[in-house]
């Protein structure tokens, strides 16, 4: 793989302006995250991926999106089918385990397929995070549910239907969500959690710790370490996500321009720490020139286990789709769907 920047951007807009074209061409990075914004007919979004991923002289380009269903999902009706909140599944599983698992791998399969078929080859899911009466709305329903081992057998048949299609999967929000009573988009959570109280929170994505991408949250654990977000923690990377999880793959941060992250310090400042604390690539989302410019001009190159990990997660885009045909899984999944999602097509 051709020396690439340790960075995921979003872009402004459903086109790249003069000075975008400019800054990718000169900073080569690992790939981009669409959002809404981004977002406009199918053929604009092809076009778009497509013309970020030529400028990659040689290998993959990574192209993510936070498809999950319910209400995180960036591609909507007409575009694309209508896909359920994390926590129906949970609730099929609550009655049938056995069902619950075919319909969250049927439905990463379905959402694999409309994906690639516009060169998005990364999902920002599975959610990991555990729904817990404390935990912040901007989780919500987008947790599987409050039983850590149910969340970790959903998201692992989540993770191997995109895998199986030949795209990959991105864990978060590693460590786990579901003990921060804020929004972090907004606000620093704080959890004063023991460790002994958080290991549930830690079981799904131990489950999971062999998946090939992991995103992390942006909370303070204090008994961790009470001085610094988890993003940017040396010894929380270290010792909880390489240590007690075990995961060894690619870590990328939570959108680096979130509010829970420091005002008084810089955009490149919270990056670099980022990297420096163990996290292998900055993700940098809100698209605006003044904060991703000079991120594109000073983030380095990814080198050593951080380019080891990228290239093992690059090399599975390779597999072959899976045979499973596309009318024939939709079939199967509404079926599975429809007495707890009546928004899905067969119930329309």
């Amino acid at each position: 793989m051709t020396a690439r920047q340790a960075a995921i951007y979003g872009v402004s807009g459903p086109e790249l302006t003069p000075d975008e074209i400019d800054y990718i061409r000169e900073s080569n990075p690992l790939g981009f995250i669409l959002f809404s914004r981004n977002i406009q007919s199918l053929e604009q979004v092809s076009h778009l991926v497509s013309h970020l991923k030529s400028f990659t002289k040689k290998g993959e380009t990574l192209i993510l999106i936070d498809q999950e269903g319910g209400r995180v999902a960036r591609l909507r009706p007409p575009l694309v089918r209508d896909y359920p909140p994390a926590d129906i599944y949970g609730k099929i599983y609550e009655t049938s385990p056995e069902n619950a698992l075919r319909a969250a791998y049927l439905g990463a399969v379905l959402m694999a397929k409309e994906l690639l078929s516009l060169g998005i080859n990364v999902d920002c899911a599975p959610c990991l995070d555990l729904s817990l009466p404390q935990t912040s709305d901007v989780i919500g329903n987008r947790a599987f549910s409050a039983n850590p081992e149910i969340v970790g057998h959903l998201g692992q048949a989540v993770a191997q239907g995109f895998l199986d299609e030949g795209a990959l999967p991105v864990m978060k929000h590693i460590p786990g969500h579901g003990h921060g009573a804020v929004d972090s988009h907004e606000a620093l959570p704080i959890v004063e959690a023991e460790f002994e109280d958080l290991v549930d929170d830690f079981a799904p994505f131990r489950q999971c710790n062999a998946l090939p991408l992991a995103m992390t949250g942006h909370l303070v654990f204090s008994a961790i370490d009470a001085e610094n977000v988890s993003t940017l923690s040396p010894s929380l990377i270290e010792k909880i996500i390489r240590g007690h999880i075990g995961f060894d793959g690619l870590l990328m941060t939570d959108d680096i321009s979130m509010k829970a992250l420091s005002p008084a310090i810089s955009i490149t400042q919270h990056a670099q720490n980022a990297l420096q604390a163990g996290c292998d690539v900055v993700l940098h989302c809100n698209g605006e020139a003044k904060e991703m410019f000079p991120l594109m001009e000073t983030l380095p190159v990814l080198t050593g286990k951080s380019l080891a990990r990228a290239e093992k997660a690059m090399a599975l885009l390779s597999r072959q789709q899976s045979p499973l045909n596309e009318e024939t899984a939709q079939k199967e999944w509404l079926e599975l769907i429809s007495d707890h999602f009546p928004e899905s097509p067969k119930n329309v």
